[in-house]
């Protein structure tokens, strides 16, 4: 019995030891890796949530080496305990639009004439992320803004191939365009908007709906450091924040190799350029270049870059990075001028910001009427910490604030 007591009491010890390690790694870690300018506020508060992430990344990777799950399947599980209540001024209600899971927030006020609409695609390099997890944004947008959103829950990668994200939610917002009336809203004051991966997904639809005269044009677009291009990755936003938490500049590329269901081994060579082949260079580095970015924002210094030499065939690998598909700025400027009035945000702390601001600048140059909102203190993925607590931080309240001013004054 002692023995057995023992043995019992040393299994239960395996657990806490394990987070232990996991704790004390990630902070050693965090300390190695992260450089977070001094100019930022809250650099204990960040660096916790960091350590979370790490430990849950860590735990994920022992789980795929011992072949219990996929590393993806830990990072989802931990999301997916992130629960939020419904908002009791809201009618909610899950749907499909066109076979694609859809959670529709409607203010139960009644409205003497019809309201806007939105339709919300999240974030999460299109490899984690729900309905769910958006549901704060949701409802602080859909109260605030007295409108009608309908979150769109597209499926993931790898399990639902690149581009059906695309697709899906294309085919959820052309639903919504043809039926708004019956949810009381204005089909001509439908407006979308997307963070991160879902910002590209807005970017993307917000083009191709420029192809359909059959349906009502979009009110606006909201992109959310949203990203936008995958030519240059050494733009001085990503040598800033290279090692900024909680986006490393090494892991974006890795994060979206993987949502396109390429070799993350590719990742050192795409980060030096090597995909860009030559004449490509020369078309688009009228777009994508640092001297479009203004000087203000090179204040922190970068050490400019050249990108390496051309390698054919990892171009052959992954010529979606260099297709307007996925790179929303490389589009032509007579798609551009088709564009709805766009509002951008951008965060000083974030290495998508020069993706932000070069595509603010083509919308300008092309005559789209552009609102632009930059967070000083803002990092990536700031907006969904939004909400008071242990990791509240006041650039996601200033973002989600200036979100709803925006579609209020439209």
């Amino acid at each position: 019995m002692e023995l057995l007591c023992a043995l019992l009491l040393a299994a239960a010890g395996i657990p806490t030891t394990v987070l232990l390690c996991l704790f004390l790694w990630a902070i050693c870690y965090d300390f190695i890796w992260s450089r977070i300018p001094p100019e930022f506020e809250h650099p204990l508060k960040l660096r916790v949530i960091h350590w979370i992430l790490i430990m849950v990344l860590g735990a994920g990777r022992i789980c795929e080496s011992l072949g219990i799950c996929r590393q993806l399947d830990v990072v989802r599980y931990v999301v997916d305990l992130k629960k939020t209540k419904l908002d009791p001024s809201l009618f909610t209600k899950d749907l499909l639009f066109d076979g694609i899971p859809v959670r529709v927030y409607q203010p139960k006020a009644p409205l003497a004439g019809r309201r806007k609409g939105m339709l919300l695609f999240h974030g999460g390099a299109g490899l984690i992320g729900t309905i769910d997890l958006y549901q704060d944004i949701s409802n602080n947008i859909a109260k605030n803004a007295d409108i009608v959103l309908v979150s769109v829950g597209y499926g993931l990668s790898p399990e639902h191939p690149y581009p059906s994200q695309y697709t899906q939610c294309l085919a959820a917002t052309v639903h919504f365009l043809k039926n708004a009336e019956d949810y009381g809203v204005d089909p001509s004051q439908v407006i979308l908007l997307g963070d991160s991966a879902g910002g590209n997904i807005a970017a993307f639809i917000a083009k191709k709906l420029t192809e359909r005269p059959d349906l009502p044009k979009l009110r606006a677009q909201v992109l959310i450091y949203a990203c936008l291009q995958g030519l240059d990755f050494n733009l001085p936003s990503y040598m800033q924040n290279a090692w900024m938490p909680i986006l490393y500049r090494e892991n974006a590329v890795k994060f979206g190799l993987q949502y396109l269901r390429k070799d993350p081994a590719l990742r050192d060579d795409v980060l030096r350029g090597c995909h860009v082949p030559e004449d490509l260079r020369l078309k688009y580095r009228k777009w994508v270049n640092a001297n479009n970015i203004p000087e203000k924002f090179k204040g922190r210094g970068y050490p400019p870059v050249t990108l390496a030499p051309h390698k054919p065939p990892l171009h052959e690998q992954v010529p979606e990075l260099l297709q307007a598909t996925y790179s929303a700025i490389l589009s032509e400027d007579h798609i551009i001028k088709q564009l709805p009035e766009t509002f951008i945000v951008s965060c000083e702390y974030d290495i998508l910001r020069d993706d932000n601001l070069l595509f603010k600048k083509r919308l300008e140059d092309c005559g789209v009427k552009v609102r632009w909102f930059h967070s000083e203190q803002g990092f990536h993925g700031v907006m969904n910490l939004a909400n008071p607590g242990l990791f509240y931080f006041p650039a996601g309240v200033e973002i989600l604030d200036c979100i709803i001013d925006f579609v209020k004054s439209l």
